[in-house]
């Protein structure tokens, strides 16, 4: 069932043009808008600095769980083990297909977001959704790899916001470490 999900979508790649350099762009350049948005948002406004340093937070952890999971679990991308429309630039990595880390870090960030910032959280979600089906498109992971990996890293931002009385000092004293700096700067 995997992979014929996988081979429903992974078939269409190769046909137009457009689409897989809509889909290679998806894949391999979301992170630089998730990136800016998060830089935007940090200097828009004192609030919204805690949002980006909890979306920090999430993201760190998801990356750290997505390279344990690599060094424990080993399932072979969908390239090595069939036939596949494989999309340049053709991987170098011959990693394990579960966990997506683009897919994990992408929900992860997006449902830090959505936490605070619910229009902007959901609009960068249906980005998350366009990166995960990009790696199917582009013959890199399989299905169940991402929605494990969007699991994981909605799962991981959650569980990051659960347990934020416990690193919350930690990042308030970041934040006024942060300001002190600032405001003495602005002094020079």
């Amino acid at each position: 069932m995997n992979f014929r999900m996988f081979n429903v979508i992974n078939q269409l790649a190769g046909h137009n043009r457009i689409v897989d350099f809509l889909m290679v762009t998806i894949s391999k350049r979301a992170r630089f808008i998730y990136i800016f948005v998060v830089i935007v948002l940090w200097f828009r406004h004192d609030s919204y600095k805690k949002m980006t340093l909890y979306t920090g937070v999430s993201v760190s952890v998801t990356y750290l769980l997505c390279s344990m999971i690599k060094q424990f679990y080993f399932k072979p991308r969908p390239f090595l083990k069939h036939s596949v429309h494989l999309l340049p630039p053709v991987p170098s990595k011959k990693d394990s297909s579960f966990p997506s880390k683009h897919t994990a870090l992408a929900f992860a960030l997006t449902a830090s977001l959505i936490a605070y910032h619910r229009i902007l959280g959901w609009s960068l979600w249906l980005l998350s959704i366009l990166v995960g089906f990009s790696r199917i498109w582009m013959g890199q992971h399989y299905p169940s790899d991402i929605i494990g990996s969007a699991i994981l890293g909605n799962g991981t931002a959650f569980i990051v916001k659960l347990t934020e009385q416990y690193w919350k000092p930690s990042v308030t004293r970041i934040l006024r470490s942060f300001t002190q700096f600032r405001s003495s700067y602005r002094e020079l």
